[in-house]
């Protein structure tokens, strides 16, 4: 069968430096740290005291009361971009047949904030159990996908992906498959977290993940940076409308790129850390590639996980250079967690709309933080500390999760 091409129309975006998608653009191409002491809940017994929260950021301005007693945060999040992306896109009833416009999409941690209340409300008054009837819908990681549904009236493919931080990507990577396949006409894709809480902090925080840079929270996100301790755990959400090429073009849409290809991969090597000489990751990208019918020296620009963990920001560019060879040394590559510190599940959808945009206006958005080279890390172009003019035709996001999962998205300038 001819595979349908497949098109991005619509962005939504809340994180930590911005809470739509203009001022996301804004603060990235600015170089603003979304780091800060952590405000949620009282830190001070914590190895770790620092998040990349949302700013200004008030749900009861988007949702009643009694509608909050049904969602958690996670969710919040999601229905807020999709909000602002179906906008975006201009589809309404009257352009879009709403049983070919679907869903998927992706969280690593899904409702843990609403499941963490509830036990410990529990737990600490000892009482008789009278746990809430909202609590499984509010918990359950698909709900997202069901909410955004429901408050929409979209009955086409309706899922969850779950794939640790590169969930959201993995989601674009589904609805892109859906929509070629002409199983839908229009998918929303993306993903949302909100696992700044007591056992998000102490989780990850035993596990040695995060950076305990207590003392200066804006400078602690330091992809590729010799001194890096961790990542900056974050929270938000992040959405693309994906469409069919000719549908999009029937109804006169703002086209912000094409997504030409997805790369699936396992490492198959351990469960947090990512193989030393990133196998997975060149199988993902190269799969990508070969998918977007393009050849490795027409990559301009690479958006890579780059979490600011030792191990990681080692293994991901020697990936790199073992694909691209002396052509990696000619790409711009960034990390945009320098900013926006690390969205777990929802990390690749708003990776993703750095990268769309990225190539709709020409200019790199910068790794912002770095202070001293790391020998053991190549020489690539990291765009360190200022945003670049450069023209990027065809670029790659990665997105690689606990569990040895990888997923990289191929997306051309239309």
């Amino acid at each position: 069968m001819e595979l349908k091409r497949v098109v991005v129309t619509g962005l939504g975006a809340l994180t930590p430096i911005g809470n739509n998608v203009p001022a996301l653009w804004d603060a990235l191409v600015a170089g603003k740290s979304g780091g800060g002491p952590i405000t949620h809940f009282d830190a001070t017994k914590f190895r770790c005291r620092i998040a990349a929260e949302l700013k200004g950021f008030d749900a009861l301005n988007f949702f009643d009361r009694k509608e909050m007693r049904l969602l958690d945060g996670y969710t919040v999040y999601g229905l807020v971009v999709v909000d602002e992306a179906l906008r975006d896109a201009g589809l309404t009833d009257e352009n879009i047949d709403k049983s070919r416009f679907g869903v998927v999409w992706g969280s690593g941690m899904g409702g843990v904030t609403s499941l963490q209340d509830e036990i410990m409300e529990y737990a600490i008054h000892d009482r008789t159990p009278r746990f809430s009837p909202y609590w499984v819908p509010k918990v359950i990681i698909d709900i997202c996908a069901g909410q955004i549904a429901i408050r929409h009236g979209l009955r086409g493919p309706n899922y969850c992906t779950a794939a640790a931080c590169a969930s959201s990507a993995a989601a674009i990577g589904d609805a892109f498959n859906l929509i070629r396949l002409g199983k839908a006409d229009a998918m929303i894709a993306g993903g949302s977290e909100c696992a700044v809480m007591e056992a998000g902090i102490g989780g990850f925080g035993n596990m040695r993940a995060l950076s305990t840079r207590n003392d200066d929270p804006q400078t602690a996100s330091r992809p590729f940076d010799k001194d890096r301790d961790g990542f900056v755990l974050g929270e938000g959400a992040g959405t693309l409308v994906l469409e069919e090429l000719e549908h999009a073009k029937a109804r006169g849409a703002n086209i912000y790129a094409e997504i030409t290809g997805v790369g699936l991969s396992a490492d198959a090597y351990h469960i947090t850390a990512s193989h030393p000489d990133g196998l997975g990751v060149i199988d993902a990208m190269r799969q990508a590639v070969t998918e977007s019918g393009m050849q490795i020296t027409d990559v301009d620009h690479i958006n890579t996980h780059g979490t600011s963990t030792p191990i990681g920001d080692i293994s991901e560019p020697k990936a790199i250079v073992g694909l691209f060879g002396d052509h990696a040394y000619h790409m711009a590559i960034n990390s945009t967690k320098s900013m926006t510190g690390h969205l777990l599940g929802a990390a690749g959808a708003v990776e993703s709309i750095a990268t769309i945009l990225t190539i709709k206006h020409g200019m790199v958005p910068p790794t912002i933080n770095h202070f001293t080279d790391d020998p053991e890390i190549p020489a690539l172009d990291f765009t360190f500390n200022q945003a670049k003019r450069r023209e990027v035709n065809f670029a790659l996001s990665n997105a690689f999760g606990f569990g040895g999962h990888n997923v990289c998205l191929a997306f051309r300038k239309y």
